[in-house]
């Protein structure tokens, strides 16, 4: 056998199928057959059975020991596993309780392989036949659980979760688990029955399978980063400890450890204990506890309890006003002989405090008015000395003023005399004492060429002595 079951010699080929053959049914070239596959699942158990029986070690998982003929579990190592059944008859004569046989614990199995054809009704299935069965010890997945749970516990990751504050009565709670679930009902009945009426934000997960792990911490994140929950809840059903090992992983236990909104843990049943219940803020049996544990109180009580102490509180303050009325009337009888004590204290302290004041009033203005004649003398008496010398000096600079004025118009008359001279010297009247005459238009404007003297006509000639009439002769006449 190379690779599966072949047939080879002729006498151990399974005939045809009744039918197939005499039908001429053909196979694929390079292929014997076709056979009829009851005669050849008969064949294959067969041969399984004739393999050597031989003792396996594993952990056990997914035991179930039920009211049938066969006791069915698995045996898983790190590198595989393989389905195994035992007849209810031979486990009873190992003396196993079920307490003892259950998942995680590592056994050895002795048998072989079988399997079972099935019918047309029934399916096939291959299992390790064990006949018979002794406990080993711890499992693996167990040592590996024990050793990750030891590791976590030295990082001091247990603790974080269980030092966050809970609300007791939260508004928001995300939870994580598998859409249509049991667990999904089981919780939701839960908060029905603590009458909670928050808002639930749902992120559905896989969880049973390698995809699981980090679906579920992806969701987690996801409701501590963007849900605005106050906390987080993370359910199940049971199962064996392989369906549940998902919930063992590191990086799913870490993501939980450090997530800074409290999550609540409810993977499995009461039996069941995986390592994000060890680093979780709550871990549930069950996922009504964890319902329980999401909302810390019952609502509908709490309302109860509620409108009881209202009520209470509203007829205790009735009392006390009834009884603080009845006081105060009691302190009431004689009003008026106090209303008249206090105002005939009120009116002499009046009076008193009237004549306090005017008197301060009369003290302050005598006072006022002795500081200011004292201002006013001193500034009189200043003044007066300031006026005597000023007077004094106002004596010296008249004396200077006379000099200084006397100077001045020495000085202006040497300069006004200096002006006439020079004035004198550009008069014109000098110029006519030296001969010169100047001529004049009608309007006394003077003519400076002959053309305006011809123009003119005529002109006056102004001398030295005095102004002589005169006109322009033509040309004939100075010929002539």
């Amino acid at each position: 056998m190379n690779g599966g079951v072949r047939l080879e010699a002729a006498g151990d080929r399974p005939a045809a199928a009744p039918g197939a053959a005499e039908a001429g049914a053909t196979g694929v070239p390079g292929y014997p057959g076709p056979y009829a596959v009851g005669r050849y699942a008969a064949r294959l158990r067969e041969r399984l059975r004739e393999l050597a029986r031989v003792c396996l070690i594993g952990e056990a998982t997914g035991v179930r020991i039920g009211a049938g003929p066969n006791v069915y579990f698995e045996l898983r190592d790190a590198d595989g596993a393989i389905p195994c059944a035992m007849w209810r008859t031979d486990f009873e004569r190992q003396g196993l309780s079920a307490d003892e046989f259950r998942d995680g614990v590592e056994v050895v199995a002795a048998g072989g392989c079988d399997f079972y054809p099935g019918s047309a009704s029934a399916s096939p299935r291959f299992a390790f036949r064990v006949e018979q069965l002794r406990l080993a010890g711890e499992g693996d997945l167990l040592a590996r659980l024990a050793r990750l749970r030891r590791q976590l516990a030295a990082e001091g990751l247990f603790e974080p979760q269980k030092l966050l504050p809970r609300r007791v009565l939260p508004r928001r709670i995300g939870v994580v688990t598998a859409d249509a679930s049991a667990a999904r009902r089981d919780f939701l009945a839960g908060l029905e029955r603590r009458a909670w009426r928050g808002t639930i934000v749902w992120a559905y997960a896989p969880v049973q399978d390698r995809r699981a792990a980090p679906a579920i911490a992806a969701a987690v994140r996801d409701l501590a980063a963007f849900a605005g929950v106050e906390a987080i809840v993370v359910t199940r059903g049971g199962g064996s400890i392989a369906d549940l090992w998902a919930f063992c992983d590191e990086t799913l236990c870490r993501t939980v450890a450090l997530t800074p909104i409290p999550v609540i843990s409810a993977v499995g049943h009461e039996v069941d204990r995986t390592l994000i219940d060890d680093v979780a803020a709550v871990s549930c049996s069950t996922p009504t506890h964890a319902a329980e544990a999401a909302v810390g109180i019952d609502c509908a009580a709490a309302r109860a309890a509620l409108s009881v102490a209202a009520r209470t509180i509203d007829s205790a303050g009735r009392s006390a006003v009834l009884v603080r009325a009845r006081e105060l009337a009691g302190h009431s009888r004689a009003p008026r002989e106090h209303l008249s004590r206090h105002r005939r204290r009120l009116h002499q302290l009046a009076r008193e405090l009237r004549a306090a004041t005017s008197r301060g009033r009369s003290m302050r203005l005598e006072f006022q008015r002795r500081i200011a004649l004292t201002v006013m003398r001193r500034k009189a008496e200043a003044e007066e000395r300031r006026i005597a010398a000023e007077r004094r000096a106002l004596v010296g600079r008249t004396g200077s003023l006379a000099d200084s004025a006397e100077r001045a118009g020495e000085r202006r008359a040497t300069a006004v005399a200096a002006f006439a001279a020079a004035l004198r010297a550009h008069d014109p009247e000098r110029t006519l004492e030296r001969g010169y005459a100047l001529a004049l238009d009608a309007r006394g404007e003077p003519l400076t060429d002959p053309l305006a003297v011809r123009r003119a006509g005529k002109f006056d000639l102004r001398l030295a002595g005095g102004t002589v009439p005169a006109r322009p002769l033509d040309s004939t006449q100075e010929e002539r």
